[in-house]
């Protein structure tokens, strides 16, 4: 069968324990090369004698390659098995740790942050294993969870962090991803088990060069857009190079005994109306939380705030409450269904942005806004996008649905920056705001044209 676990005995309730510890250890450690190295980055700079600029490529570099990582080793996964990339992916993650520890300039950091990214499957593959190993109830709690990690530890990382490198130094930071990196791989070695779609195959290697190229130059060209302006030649022929690679993905996988995903599952209702609405609802919500906010919060014209105090207002509260609200909503989804749990997040998600919008100079009345935020987004939306990529993963392939909803996270995050950048660089965080609600408004749309396929196993999507 399609996603099973082959010959394994009946999964103990302490099994299934050690199993969920060594995934959760492992997406941890992943995140932590996010959230807990960003406040460590001024000290990066100090330390390596470079420049603020190029400590940030470093960290553009990781979110890259761990995207297009996220698209290639999700379906690779499908091919040789779920555990042995996960490990692989943790122990090149911890090698990558490692050198960015002992890094002596900014060159080799970029270099390890590169490695680091290679890991960019860990919560794809997570999501796929924990498919794989749990019933459909067990799996949504236990995603909601996992999700809830993806939107930061609880505000914790970033404080500790910040901490570590203002006591120690960054490479402490490096040290700490390292030693979990190290004891996460150990983890999934012993208790992960094995799982594959059972189908061996061969592994779509020039459809995969095809897409993460294209998403690569998406991803880049947004980047460029947003420093040079979206009519400069770079970023330009970056979109127009990503669109291209695009069609040569669709002819390739229109060809191909064995494609990266079947084109009538790219054209079904399923698969597309999905990652429609993941993009739409990173760009409209992922910059309002992480940048419009942040720096409205620390504008002398705002809220005229420390970059601790506001981590600590508007950033720390939606995580804690994502981490909170996340396990809540997995177990509600697979009961009432996938679709509507994502809709009312959305429309919560909507709601909080309207609320913020109107009354942005009230740091309170934003502040409240944000705990919706928490609830709505962090919670239920990024819960149910996240379980919605494997539910309605093709059996053929079940690896290649996450795999390009992740992606869809990146851009998303990186297009909702691009968009709102010349409005908050003009001052104007009230119309930022209110762009991030029509973006999500148009999420909610797209949500309603999301189909599940003819059978589902008696799940309720």
């Amino acid at each position: 069968m399609v996603g099973s676990v082959v010959d394994r005995p009946a999964a103990t309730r302490q099994r299934t324990g050690l199993v969920l510890t060594a995934l959760i250890i492992g997406v941890v450690s992943f995140q932590l090369n996010a959230t807990m190295v960003t406040p460590a980055m001024p000290d990066i700079a100090r330390t390596l004698g470079t420049t603020t600029d190029m400590v940030g490529l470093s960290q553009t570099m990781f979110l890259l390659i761990g995207g297009l990582a996220g698209v290639v080793l999700s379906r690779l996964s499908d091919h040789v098995g779920r555990r042995k990339v996960l490990v692989i992916s943790l122990l090149v993650m911890s090698a990558g740790s490692l050198i960015a520890m002992l890094a002596p300039n900014i060159g080799v950091l970029i270099a390890a942050r590169v490695l680091q990214g290679a890991s960019g499957a860990t919560f794809q593959l997570t999501y796929l294993i924990l498919r794989d190993v749990l019933s459909p109830k067990q799996f949504g709690q236990a995603l909601g969870l996992v999700t809830a990690i993806n939107g930061g530890v609880g505000g914790v990382d970033g404080l500790a962090g910040g901490a570590l490198a203002d006591t120690v130094g960054f490479r402490a930071v490096f040290a700490v991803i390292l030693g979990l990196g190290v004891l996460a791989a150990l983890l999934a070695g012993r208790f992960v088990p094995e799982t594959h779609a059972g189908t061996g195959g061969r592994m779509d290697w020039a459809g995969a060069v095809a897409l993460t190229g294209a998403l690569a130059a998406l991803n880049l060209g947004i980047s460029q857009g947003n420093d040079q302006g979206w009519l400069s030649p770079l970023a330009l022929g970056l979109l127009i190079g990503g669109a291209v690679l695009l069609a040569v993905f669709w002819r390739i996988e229109n060809r191909v005994g064995e494609p990266l995903m079947a084109a009538r599952h790219l054209r079904s209702r399923q698969v597309w109306p999905l990652v429609a609405t993941t993009l739409l609802a990173l760009t409209g919500v992922f910059c309002a939380i992480n940048f419009t906010v942040v720096l409205l919060s620390q504008d002398e014209l705002g809220y005229g705030m420390n970059a601790t105090l506001s981590a600590l207002m508007f950033l720390a509260p939606p995580a804690v409450i994502g981490l909170a609200s996340g396990p809540v909503a997995g177990w509600l989804a697979p009961r009432v269904g996938w679709r509507l749990v994502l809709r009312v997040g959305l429309a919560l998600s909507i709601a909080s942005l309207v609320f913020a919008a109107a009354f942005a100079d009230s740091r309170w009345l934003v502040f409240a806004a944000f705990i919706g935020l928490g609830i709505g987004y962090n919670g239920l939306v990024m819960t149910t996008l996240s379980g919605l990529g494997v539910v309605l993963s093709p059996k053929e392939s079940p690896g290649a649905l996450p795999g390009m909803n992740g992606a869809a996270f990146g851009i998303g995050a990186s297009l909702g920056i691009g968009i709102v950048a010349p409005t908050v660089d003009g001052g104007d965080y009230h119309s930022a705001l209110w762009i991030s609600v029509a973006v999500t408004a148009l999420a909610l749309v797209a949500s309603f044209l999301i189909k599940p396929p003819s059978t589902t196993e008696g799940e309720n999507v």
